[in-house]
């Protein structure tokens, strides 16, 4: 059996409502909105199958001429459904469906965009296709490093598995079974969760330039990931490290870190010019990174990153120090790097230093100081929680790490607060006489 019918958003949109038969055949209403943001309904009318030749005849004079932006539906031989939309220049754009409902969806989905001069989706753009397109466009948008990061999951993890998938037939199950398959091989959660969170990024492209209808991986949760437990040093911790690191040619490496709180690459990009002795502050303008081999300096993580931090007078004095050694030719050598950048610290010929001689170095302190592991990140937590175990004002401390958001200061250093919490819990004690 072959129906057919119209799918105009025009007929008789005032005449009719929701669920509005007739006995040769049914009208489905869908209603829309156009960019006044007043209401459209689009009509399919379908004529029963024993409609009589005066009831077709009479319902195509209805009709009249299909404009752009109108319809057809009918069902093929195969038992599938089709339908289309007319376009300007006489052109008309299919959509497919196994069944009728299916169709009247893409249909009206169709009509809006035709109405609305959107580019409709191309069904058999591929996900890969796509992936390889978006991250080169996006070079130019985001940072060195976060391309290199994002080629990276596209090439080894995206691709292989979805790359073959029409955009279009991408479903939540789909995105779901590669995050499954992808903790099953070993990845940790908040990895697998990076990859969902690039594959969602480059979706919501896909939609805002017509090229996706939807973001599947929107419907799909990231993995729970077990937050990494900060144990950083305690006062007496940190006194015997600065102790054993005491005359080591890095030394104001590690007092600068642990006494202002900045990022390794943050450390490593500063240059003699953004610090200011006498006034004892330091202007975090760059970071130093590796990328394709080669090192570079880059913008902060953030627009929150580039900030101006006081210095205590222990960073104050390592760096006078260090500065005097410089010219002594007794820490490292004196003058530019070969790229022109007069970093603070370098290594032995000159160079920019690298972050694995960085850790290597304080692993090798660490273990002479007879103190437990952690990492050079974690002296970053130490001055923070110094800071607010001070009494220091969380929004400080936030400005002073460049986090985007003091959310995020309160909850990476929670630990601290517990304490906090109970010294003011005493101090009320106090003041009622417990």
């Amino acid at each position: 059996m072959v129906e057919q019918g119209t799918l105009n958003p025009l007929v008789e949109s005032s005449s009719l409502s929701a669920g509005t038969t007739n006995p040769s055949g049914k009208r489905i209403i869908v209603d829309m909105k156009d960019d006044a943001n007043q209401p459209l309904t689009t009509v399919l009318t379908t004529l029963a199958a024993d409609a009589t030749e005066p009831e077709r005849t009479a319902a195509r004079r209805r009709r009249g001429r299909r404009g752009n932006g109108e319809g057809s539906i009918c069902q093929r031989s195969d038992g599938r459904w089709a339908g289309y939309v007319s376009v300007s220049g006489g052109g008309r754009k299919w959509f497919y469906g196994h069944t009728r409902a299916e169709v009247v969806r893409k249909l009206a989905g169709g009509v809006k965009s035709a109405a609305e001069g959107v580019p409709f989706t191309d069904e058999t753009n591929t996900l890969g296709r796509f992936l390889s397109d978006w991250i080169e466009t996006s070079k130019t948008r985001i940072k060195p490093s976060t391309y290199e990061s994002y080629l990276s999951i596209i090439n080894v993890h995206l691709i292989p598995a979805l790359g073959e998938r029409r955009i279009a037939r991408l479903t939540p199950q789909m995105v779901q079974a590669l995050m499954a398959e992808k903790l099953e091989a070993g990845l940790s959660p908040r990895r697998v969760a990076y990859i969902r969170a690039v594959l969602r990024k480059a979706l919501n492209d896909a939609m805002r330039w017509g090229i996706a209808s939807r973001n599947v991986v929107a419907l799909v949760e990231a993995p729970r990931s077990e937050r990494h437990e900060i144990r950083p040093f305690t006062a007496e911790e940190a006194h015997r490290f600065l102790a054993q690191v005491k005359g080591d040619p890095l030394e104001a490496l590690y007092v600068v870190a642990i006494s202002t709180g900045l990022r390794q690459g943050e450390l490593l990009g500063l240059q003699w010019d953004d610090v200011d002795l006498e006034e004892g502050v330091l202007h975090v303008r760059n970071a130093l990174q590796r990328i394709d081999g080669e090192f570079q300096l880059v913008s902060p993580k953030s627009s929150h990153s580039r900030r101006t931090v006081p210095l205590p007078a222990i960073a104050r004095t390592a760096l006078a120090t260090h500065a005097e050694r410089t010219k002594q030719g007794q820490a490292t050598s004196p003058g530019s790097t070969a790229d022109g950048w007069n970093l603070i610290f370098r290594s032995s010929s000159g160079k920019p230093m690298n972050a694995t001689t960085i850790s290597h170095s304080f692993h090798r302190h660490l273990t002479a100081a007879g103190l437990r592991d952690q990492r050079f990140h974690d002296l970053r937590h130490a001055c923070a929680s110094f800071l607010l175990s001070q009494g220091a004002n969380p929004r400080v401390v936030m400005e002073l790490l460049g986090h985007s958001q003091i959310s995020l200061t309160l909850e990476t250093y929670s630990h601290v607060h517990a304490g906090i919490a109970k010294e003011a819990a005493a101090r009320l004690d106090q003041v009622f006489g417990g």
